[in-house]
């Protein structure tokens, strides 16, 4: 007989003055970086900034290029550099921002693509930790507390519990 069934996704909404130190400085770090963004073709400059289980930030902005899709999103350009340099140290959090052409933030809460979601999948699945995940705006900020809210049926999940 056929079910129907339902995905909660859990995030908490913040006003930005409300984050933590922590994670106030992390989305500064994410929205510096979006102003170094190489985005000629879209005119959609991301910043992300990825907090290290070693307390080192690193940041990422999307690099376009003509021969699309051949450039990569902001959020696998920190994960991929951080995974390379620092192998041992797991991610603990990830902020991803949009600032228009001025340099100020959008009023939109941007999500990262299916790509970027699986990535930071793999992510916690190599580490066996959650990575909370900051999507900030002008207005608010959402906070997930796993990539697994975002990307609830990922590839290499295992059991999905969906038989019972």
């Amino acid at each position: 007989m056929m079910k129907e069934r339902e995905l909660l996704i859990r995030f908490k909404e913040y006003k930005p003055e409300e984050l933590t130190p922590e994670d106030k400085s992390l989305v500064n770090i994410a929205i510096d970086s979006a102003s170094n963004a190489y985005a000629p073709y879209s005119q959609f400059r991301v910043g992300s900034a990825v907090l290290l289980s070693n307390g080192l930030v690193v940041k990422g902005n999307n690099q376009e290029n003509a021969a699309y899709p051949s450039g990569l999103c902001a959020e696998r350009v920190a994960m991929f550099y951080a995974n390379a340099n620092y192998p041992e140290s797991s991610i603990t959090a990830i902020a991803v921002v949009v600032v228009d052409s001025e340099g100020n933030v959008i009023e939109q809460n941007i999500s990262p693509c299916g790509s970027c979601r699986q990535a930071l999948a793999e992510s916690e699945m190599r580490f066996k930790k959650p990575i909370k995940v900051l999507l900030a705006s002008k207005k608010s900020v959402l906070i997930f507390n796993s990539i697994e809210d975002l990307l609830p049926l990922s590839f290499n999940q295992g059991d999905l519990g969906l038989s019972k």
